[in-house]
């Protein structure tokens, strides 16, 4: 048996391109004592691995030169020589890219498909909800009457931030997105009270008009223009959880910081980053919540569905251009 797997052959500068990858053949071995194989059947990609491309110090090890890379996936045990996962069991565990991967079994976690669909447990029931979850409610420090702005909001962090938000009582819900398709469906179906695409104007006017009163929580997954204006919209003690900077993965130049940065100091602002590796701990609670919320249809989801390895790569990078609506997954 042979597996195909994308390998990492030189560091991108500015976008990536595709010669700075391969497709690679490899023999599938058999799992030693204590490993399964898993044949994968969905893949995540995600804004983040942009940063493992490079090899700049950050908050993950970059993926190395020459070898296959990394990321959510999910999939059904075909081998076992592991006490406690059989043949036939559904994992989460974190050796995308590929189509079979031997591992630890304690790299793997158990999922039931039968309680949701597999590919929920890489975005809504995933590493992406708990990211909404955890930044919102811990890092940003969400209370009841709190109005929030989102950016990146049709995206699979963003769209449930908002809805989360709402669940829980917020006073007013913004959200950009790049498209008027975006835009609409942040209203008529994910509730949010106001949306406006950034590419129709200034984030910083369209802002204003959005949330007239102000803003006590912004989520940022945008950076740029978007964090600026965000900063200028904060009411006093107002919170910027920083989950992402898409806008910026590319540059290949530093790029300019918010010009309006004393307003952290006059109106007594916190801005914190949010990783969701710190926050594992609200796991059990986080799927508590929210799994009801989203079978009772009251937190609804997109995925974008990419099919075959072969693809993974432009799913990757249709991601950073904004092409996925929720979240993007590769089906195998």
């Amino acid at each position: 048996m042979t597996n195909r797997e994308w390998h990492l052959i030189s560091r991108p500068v500015g976008w990536p391109k595709p010669e700075d990858f391969a497709l690679v053949e490899t023999e599938i071995r058999t799992p030693r004592e204590g490993q399964v194989l898993v044949k994968n059947k969905y893949l995540s990609v995600d804004p983040y691995m942009r940063g493992r491309m490079s090899d700049a110090k950050s908050y993950a090890a970059p993926f190395e030169l020459g070898k296959v890379m990394q990321g959510g996936a999910v999939g059904e045990v075909v081998a076992s020589n592991a006490e406690g996962i059989a043949v036939g069991d559904h994992v989460l565990h974190f050796f995308g890219w590929r189509e079979y991967a031997v591992m630890d079994a304690t790299a793997a976690v158990k999922v039931d498909p039968e309680a949701a669909p597999l590919s929920t447990y890489l975005g809504v029931l995933g590493m992406t909800g708990l990211t909404a979850y955890a930044g919102l409610l811990r890092v940003g420090a969400f209370k009841e009457g709190d109005a929030v702005f989102v950016s990146g909001a049709a995206g699979a962090v963003g769209s449930q931030v908002g809805q989360i938000a709402k669940l829980k009582g917020a006073s007013r819900v913004i959200g950009s997105a790049g498209s008027d398709e975006k835009v609409k469906l942040l209203v008529e179906e994910y509730g949010f009270d106001a949306a406006f695409n950034y590419k129709n104007g200034p984030v910083r006017e369209q802002l204003a008009e959005a949330a007239p009163d102000g803003i006590d929580v912004y989520f940022d997954n945008v950076g740029g223009e978007h964090l600026e204006a965000a900063i200028g919209a904060l009411n006093l003690r107002g919170r910027a959880v920083i989950c992402g900077m898409i806008s910026q993965y590319n540059a290949t130049e530093p790029t300019p910081g918010p010009r309006n940065m004393v307003k952290i100091l006059q109106n007594r602002l916190r801005v914190e980053g949010v990783l969701v590796g710190d926050h594992y701990d609200l796991q059990q609670q986080f799927v508590q919540e929210v799994g009801p919320w989203v079978a009772s249809g009251q937190l609804k989801y997109r995925e974008t569905v990419v099919e075959g390895i072969e693809n993974n790569l432009e799913a990757f990078l249709g991601v950073l251009r904004g092409d996925n609506t929720g979240k993007m997954i590769v089906k195998l």
